[in-house]
C-alpha cells in the first residue's frame, strides 16, 4: 500500500456547510473504503489548511480517484502528497547510484 497525505481547504461551499464537515468524512471514508484504500487519519486544523488527511492506497491510479471524486463534490480544494516510511525510504536509498 501506497501512503498519501492530502492538504485541503474549504471552498467556498464546503465553508458555507462546515457544520457537515464531519458528516462528509465518514461518507469519505466509506467511499474510500469500497475501493480499497484506507482512511488512517483526518484532521481538522487551523492556519494555512484546513485539513489533512492521510490515506493507504493500492497505487496512486486509485488514491488518484478518491480524491479527484471528493473534490467534484465542491467542498474542498486538495494538494496531495506521497509519503514514504522510513522502510521505503532504506530501499529507495538503495537503489541510488
Amino acid at each position: 500500500m501506497a501512503t498519501f497525505i492530502t492538504l485541503g481547504n474549504f471552498t467556498e461551499q464546503g465553508i458555507r456547510d462546515v457544520k457537515q464537515s464531519t458528516q462528509r468524512a465518514k461518507a469519505f471514508q466509506e467511499m474510500a473504503e469500497k475501493a480499497g484504500v484506507t482512511v488512517k487519519a483526518i484532521y481538522w486544523t487551523v492556519g494555512a489548511y484546513d485539513l489533512v488527511v492521510i490515506i493507504d492506497a493500492p497505487d496512486g491510479e486509485t488514491a488518484t480517484a478518491q480524491l479527484l471524486s471528493v473534490g467534484a463534490m465542491g467542498n474542498v480544494r486538495t494538494q496531495t502528497l506521497r509519503g514514504f516510511s522510513a522502510e521505503e525510504m532504506d530501499g529507495i536509498l538503495a537503489n541510488m547510484a
